[in-house]
Parts: structure tokens; sequence; C-alpha cells
């Protein structure tokens, strides 16, 4: 039964590596760093190329493409970790499974890198946004000279080649403006997309928390009613024994039936000890989510028994879950800026209109000076640059397809998710029933068993094989309910409404 069990388990832990297969789990890249100096440079007006624009594109796609490898960035096994907060208080905490779920809202790993994504598209934005704003800049300079005419071929009868030494200060400012820069413009509204989508792909991250710390909570409820289970099959195997001992001695049954009922009675202590072991595993896994320290001692308060799903229409469903689900929405949004990043690629052939300027003091010293000044305006444009552009324009246009045809697909990816919930909600509770009858019948014939051996109508072969059937009976009642649970909160994540949700959901609704 032993092997039974741990199949069972198998079971409920691949649960949770389904329900995360989603798409829209977040990851950042960095941005390329700007040069920066005090010199105003004409090329810092010029026109924004797709180039630089596809860093924001690029770090958007592994927004929703992360693989885990850098731990920097959210992925799925970051929803399995926490921050630590506080310390062990030594004594045992009271938790129950709305507690566990506010814990993980607040201290979750995944969650917190996503939010830091979050920001990190938000510098992106701002980045973008000061290509269309005025840049200016301050400088301070003292150059001492001493110059050697004839080394640039100038010789004056009867004057001294050598100039100087002689000193210029300069105070200065410089003022850059872009007045008509359409690349500019829309790689500004592309950063400007990603930035909602990396916020909507935040609030995803949340529903995830839901899902994954009540996989956690649920899965150490099945494991605790497991000790209970395993504990009262130990007390039933108990006096199995000792009427079997008892028979013995009174010379009314063989060694053969003692020695069986003791096998028996030390494979479920096996089993008690195996299913204690699994609890505190849990546990611990259920503590790492939600930024306990391992070393604090907790129970659970909530039992989440079965409760009836009233039946959903999937289509309904559905419809109700393309308006609620956050990621999609962030899909659409990727699709937005994908559209502006291909219309950035365009506008990079048009004719840019930049202002640059400076105004300071010069002369020998801050006391013998002069004002000066500069202004510039400038109209640039690319030529003979058709293949580059050409090139752009396709990539552009290539990530927008890609982009669409994604969002696409990730609707079709929630119906079958929806769905897929409504099936295993409707056969785990086909489950239920059956291992619940199960259960009772079971139990209805190991009484009878160990009756017919108390009376010495038959050894206690009879009662072994029941005692086997009634173990295994618990256990698949209890990965039953297990089973039917994460299906409803797994529908309730299909249908974007875990985090607000969820009591409704395993409540029965």
């Amino acid at each position: 039964m032993s092997k039974d069990r741990a199949v069972s388990r198998a079971r409920m832990q691949m649960t949770l590596g389904l329900c995360l297969i989603v798409p829209g789990l977040p990851a950042l890249a960095q941005s390329v760093a700007q040069p920066s100096g005090n010199q105003p440079r004409p090329t810092a007006t010029g026109p924004s190329t797709p180039t630089q624009s596809s860093a924001i594109a690029g770090a958007q796609q592994n927004l929703y493409e992360a693989a885990g490898e850098n731990g920097a960035q959210p992925s799925q096994d970051s929803f399995k970790g926490s921050v630590v907060q506080g310390t062990a208080t030594g004594t045992v905490l009271d938790l129950s499974l709305d507690d566990a779920i506010q814990r993980g809202l607040k201290a979750n790993l995944g969650l917190i890198l996503q939010d830091s994504a979050q920001s990190s598209a938000n510098g992106q934005r701002l980045e973008q946004l000061q290509a269309l704003l005025p840049t200016a800049t301050g400088a301070v300079s003292i150059n001492v000279q001493q110059v050697n005419l004839a080394a640039y071929g100038l010789k004056f009868p009867g004057l001294n080649p050598i100039v100087g030494p002689f000193q210029v200060v300069d105070f200065r400012g410089y003022l850059t403006q872009n007045l008509f820069n359409v690349s500019a413009l829309q790689n500004y509204i592309a950063a400007k997309h990603n930035f909602a989508g990396a916020k909507l792909t935040a609030a995803d991250a949340r529903d995830l928390v839901v899902l994954t710390v009540g996989n956690a909570y649920l899965l150490a409820i099945a494991d605790n009613a497991r000790i209970e289970a395993v504990t009262a099959e130990l007390a039933t195997s108990k006096l199995t024994l000792d009427q079997a001992v008892a028979a013995h001695d009174a010379g009314t049954s063989p060694k053969l039936d003692v020695l069986r009922a003791q096998v028996d009675y030390q494979n479920i202590q096996q089993n008690l000890i195996s299913a204690k072991n699994e609890f505190e595993k849990s546990k611990l896994a259920l503590a790492r989510a939600i930024g306990l320290p391992l070393a604090q001692e907790f129970q659970l308060t909530d039992r989440v028994p079965y409760a009836a799903f009233d039946q959903v229409d999937p289509q309904t469903a559905f419809e109700g879950a393309l308006k609620t689900r956050k990621d999609l929405q962030a899909s659409q949004e990727q699709v937005l800026a994908a559209s502006a990043e291909s219309r950035s690629a365009w506008a990079y052939q048009l004719p840019v209109a930049s202002f640059t300027g400076d105004f300071g003091a010069l002369g020998t010293t801050p006391g013998h000076s002069h004002s000066s000044y500069t202004a510039t305006g400038q109209i640039t444009m690319p030529i003979l640059q058709i293949a580059k552009t050409k090139g752009q324009e396709e990539v552009a246009s290539a990530q927008f397809e890609q982009a669409r045809a994604k969002l696409s697909d990730q609707a079709q990816q929630i119906n079958q998710d929806v769905r897929n919930s409504l099936l295993d909600i409707q056969a785990a509770s086909k489950l239920v029933e059956a291992t619940h009858s199960n259960v009772e019948l079971a139990n209805e014939a190991l009484s009878e068993a160990q009756q017919r051996f108390h009376a010495g109508v038959s050894d206690n072969l009879p009662v072994s094989q029941a005692q086997s059937q009634t173990e295994q009976a618990n256990d698949q009642y209890i990965s039953a309910l297990y089973q039917h649970n994460v299906a409803k909160l797994a529908l309730a994540r299909a249908l974007g409404v875990a985090q607000t949700n969820y009591k409704d959901y395993l409540g029965g609704k």
C-alpha cells in the first residue's frame, strides 16, 4: 500500500506544475546604457533607430518567456520561494488558508521579482521619454595652451613663433531638443505599452501566488489527513494483533496468525512514519512560499472539506476569462508595443528636425570674460541606407506578426485551461463520491472479517486483506478530495479571479 500512496502523492505534486504552465510568466532584460557627457552630440538628436528600440522589445519579449536560468528573473520556480519576514517565535502559529495566501502576497519571491521587473519597465519608458524632452547640460573648463606657430607652417620675420602660455576659461550651458522625430515618438509609445504590459503581468502574478500557496496548503491538508487515517488504521491493526495473540495463547489460533498480524501492524507503523515525514516536508514547502522562517512551528486551522461545485457553462466561463485574465491583457499590450516598433522602423527614414544651442561666458579669467552663444537648427535624414531601413522594417513587422499570433494562441490556451479545469472538477467530484463509498464498504468488510476471526470462524488472512483494502480506500479518498479542491482553485486561476474569489471556488460557489 505504500507504493500506491507514493504514486498518489506524486500525482498531487504534479498538479501544481501543470497548473503553473500558463503564458505570462515574467522576466526582464536590462536596457542598453546610453553614453553621457557634457558636450551635446549631433547624433543625440538624430533618428531613434529600431536597433535602439529593440532593447525594449527584447525586454518585453523576455517578460513572457522566462526560462528560469537567471535567479534574478521571475520564473515558475520563483513562486515556490519567498523573502523571509521576521524570525521564529518559538510558539506554535495558527495558520489558516487565508493567512497563508495573504503572507504569500507580501513575501513570495516571484511576486517581488515581478514588481521589480515592473519598475524596470517604467525606467525604460522614462528613458525613451527623454528623447522627446529638452536635454540641458552644463560645463566649466579651463584651458591653458602654448602654441608653436612654426609647427603649423607659420613663420613671420622678427616674430617669436612660440605663442603663450595663455588660458581660456569657459562657463557654458548646452541645450538640445528634438523638434520633429517620429521614430523617437513611436519608441516612447512602444515603451509605454511595455510598461502597461508589465503592470498587468505583475497583477497576473498575484493569481499565480494564490495558486502556488493554495496548492501547498491543500497538499499539507491532504498529508495531515493521511496521518489521521493511518493512525486510525494502526489502532485497528493493534486490535487485530491483540486478538491474534490472545487466540494463540488460548490455543485456538496458529502462530501464523500472530506473525501475519505483526507484519501488518509494523507495515502500518512504517506508513505512519512516512506520512508524518511527508507532512513536515509539505509544511516546509508552504513556509518557504509565504515567507515564514523554516524553524517556525505552525498548525493548519482550515480543513477545506468537500463542497459540491455548481455546473458552469464552458463558453460563458471562457468569455468571462477573456475579460479578466491579466496575462491576456498584457499580451494585448505587447501587440500594441510591437505595432509601435514597426511604425518606428518605418519612420527611421523620415527627416528629423532638432535644435542645439549653448550659452556661456568665455575669457582669459572669470573676471575678464564675455558672454558667447551658439544656436543651431538642423534637419537630418538617412541617405543611401535602403537595405538597412528595409531590413529593420521587416524585422519589426515579423515581431508584430509573432505578437499577434501568440495573442491569438493564448486566447485558445485560456479556453483550454477553463475547459480542462471544468472537466477535472467533474471527474474529481465523481471520484470523491466513488472513493467515499469504497471507504465505507472497506470499513464494513474489515469489521466483518474481524468479527469472524474473533469468533474463530476463520483465520486472520481475510482481516489482513481487508486492512490492506481499507488503507487503499482511505488513500484514494484523500487524493480525490485534494484533486477536487485543486481543480476548483485552478479554475479560479483560469478565469483570472484566483486572488479575489478563491474562497468562493473552494467553498463550492
